[in-house]
């Protein structure tokens, strides 16, 4: 019989151990989770910032004094060609303590994790709260300076040919893409966010430009005849070239054209079949305004005119020919819309008197015939260049004198004007007009008041007033061979508008020149000073507004004319020649100081 092998026995010791060990583990465990239950986890840290073992209170106020500071560190934005810095507070960015501090608080029981946490170290990301209000203005502000709206393209006609100018791509940022980039950043190391920014092209493309192009020169390329009834007239290429524009609407660049440009070369011919209408207009009856009527007239209507021609631009030839009916021609201006201008009562009247002279009557009583009868509609704004036009012999005027480069008097065309412009801005003034830019002389002149005068020159500088009343003003001219009176007519807002007149300060004295010039002038030395006149607005007896308006004159030099001494007869030590100033050659150019001023007398 043989012998079996020993079988090993297995210790009672070794579960007994096992157990043991658990329960010294959870024995630990629960000692740990009753000495740090409630407060920070031993070795847990928040952006490198140790908090382990501390209190909530006591960890929320550590990470408030150094994470949340961390938080706040400037970013750096950069948005194409242009860098921005910004402060994540100011962005609605902020550290949410309370929510760190509660994931880092022990709150379940995990003997093996606490004993983990007991002897090793962990860390929690901070937690970020964020105003999405304030955010999105940031953002916003960002996107406000760097967008870029694309520009469609421009097609130029004119009587010297047809100009294209091919649209620009815009740009824009994605405003959501960089929200989430500047909460991202504000837990990490700086570094600059570049912005994303989306390209956005104009809607006319480069391709539907160029067969615009091509179209407006097949238009403006010969006439365009035009048949009404037995009558057949010409409208020539300048002036389909005067009238023709495109627009954007779309993806196209649309043409478009002006009927009353085309009517006007062709209007003798059709005379013949058609009968004049008119506008409405007031006169001054008895003190007060009066509507005249328009009248409708009968003939080639504008808008038919522009529809007509338009079906022909692109043809050639005997194709270019359009028959049009003959209909009514309705005023700009009917009857009824007139009545209901609210043209009724007289705001201001204002006469400006000065010197008989017959430039003066030429010029001034131009300007007033252009003035005349112009109605601004509320919300409008007079331009006083617009109006009386450029002076040039063409427009009406003639030579006069003005004000010239230092204070000097010369002559110029238009000379005088600025009397029609010191009556029209002191009539607006007074009917309650807003200013909307205004320049006195340079040198004051006796006959207008100090501190309510105005001047223009042309292409340099205009006086501009705003109707900021609720109905329409019209303004009436009359002249004299010494005067010049503005009246308007609207609704009466205000009681009365009054000029509080201040003290003259500031005074200058005028500096004596000697001039040697065969061309010189004398001129008497004018006072420089400073005058600040209030604008008040009276209403139901009480003053409810009142506006500064400051102006400063400068000095006007004391022009002396004398004769050039001889070199042997000057004075050794120079005193008297030191006195004489002779004037620029032609060809110069004035000094900064002595920059022209053009401003009328």
């Amino acid at each position: 019989m043989s012998e079996q092998a020993p079988t090993p026995r297995t210790s009672r010791r070794t579960p007994i151990l096992i157990g043991a060990g658990i329960v010294a583990v959870i024995a630990v465990s629960l000692g740990i989770f009753v000495a740090t239950n409630g407060t920070v986890r031993p070795g847990t840290t928040v952006s490198g910032v140790d908090i382990g073992g501390m209190s909530p209170d006591e960890a929320m106020g550590v990470l408030e004094d150094s994470v949340s500071t961390k938080v706040n560190r400037k970013l750096e934005i950069s948005a194409g060609d242009q860098v921005f810095e910004l402060r994540p507070r100011a962005a609605g960015i902020t550290l949410d303590a309370q929510a760190t501090v509660d994931q880092a608080t022990s709150t379940g029981f995990n003997p093996f994790q606490m004993i983990v946490d007991l002897f090793g170290s962990r860390e929690i990301e901070p937690v970020i709260a964020v105003d999405q209000d304030a955010l999105e203005d940031s953002v916003a502000s960002i996107a406000d300076v760097v967008n870029l709206n694309p520009v469609e393209p421009q097609l130029a006609v004119s009587n010297s040919g047809v100009t294209l100018t091919q649209g620009r791509d815009g740009l824009e940022v994605d405003r959501e893409a960089l929200k989430n980039q500047i909460v991202s950043m504000a837990t990490q190391t700086r570094s600059t966010i570049e912005a994303p920014l989306e390209v956005t092209p104009p809607s006319v493309s480069a391709s539907d430009a160029s067969q615009a192009e091509e179209l407006a020169q097949q238009a403006v390329a010969s006439p365009v005849t035009v048949s009404v009834g037995e009558i057949t007239a010409t409208i020539p290429a300048d002036a389909i070239a005067q009238a023709l524009s495109f627009t954007a609407q779309g993806n196209q660049l649309s043409p478009e054209l002006d009927g009353a440009i085309l009517h006007a070369p062709i209007a003798n011919a059709l005379k013949r079949v058609g009968t004049p209408g008119r506008d409405a207009s007031f006169k001054i009856v008895d003190g007060s305004p009066v509507v005249v009527p328009s009248i409708v007239g009968s003939g080639v209507s504008d808008s038919e005119l522009a529809t007509a021609v338009l079906g022909v631009l692109s043809k050639q030839g005997n194709d270019r020919t359009v028959s049009v009916p003959l209909g009514t021609r309705e005023p700009e201006l009917t009857t009824a819309a007139a009545q209901q201008l609210g043209i009724n009562d007289k705001l201001s009247s204002f006469t400006q008197n000065f010197p008989y002279a017959p430039y003066r009557v030429t010029n001034i009583g131009q300007a007033a015939k252009y003035i005349d009868d112009t109605i601004l509609m509320p919300g409008e704004t007079f331009s006083m260049n617009d109006t009386i036009k450029e002076r040039t012999v063409k427009n009406g005027y003639t030579v006069g004198t003005v004000i010239g480069p230092g204070g000097v008097f010369e002559d110029a065309l238009g000379g005088g004007v600025s009397a029609a412009t010191t009556a029209m801005w002191t009539a607006a003034f007074f009917a309650g007009m807003e200013r909307t830019d205004t320049r006195a002389h340079s040198l004051y002149i006796s006959r207008y008041q100090p501190g309510l005068e105005a001047t223009v020159a042309w292409g340099i500088f205009d006086m501009k007033f705003t109707n900021t009343s609720p109905t329409a003003v019209l303004i009436k001219t009359k002249m004299t061979n010494s005067s010049m009176k503005v009246t308007f007519w609207g609704t009466r807002q205000y009681d009365s508008i009054e000029a509080d007149f201040g003290e003259r300060i500031n005074i200058k004295q005028p500096k004596k020149i000697v001039v040697t010039t065969k061309k010189c002038v004398p001129q008497a030395g004018i006072e420089g000073f400073t005058i600040t006149v209030d604008r008040v607005f009276v209403k139901d007896g009480v003053e409810v507004i009142r506006e500064p308006m400051t102006t400063i004159y400068n000095a006007g030099p004391n022009i002396v004319c004398k004769k050039k001494p001889k070199l042997e007869d000057l004075d050794p030590g120079g005193s008297e020649f030191d006195n004489l100033v002779p004037s620029p050659a032609p060809s110069q150019s004035p000094s900064a100081s002595a920059k022209p001023e053009l401003l009328t007398n």
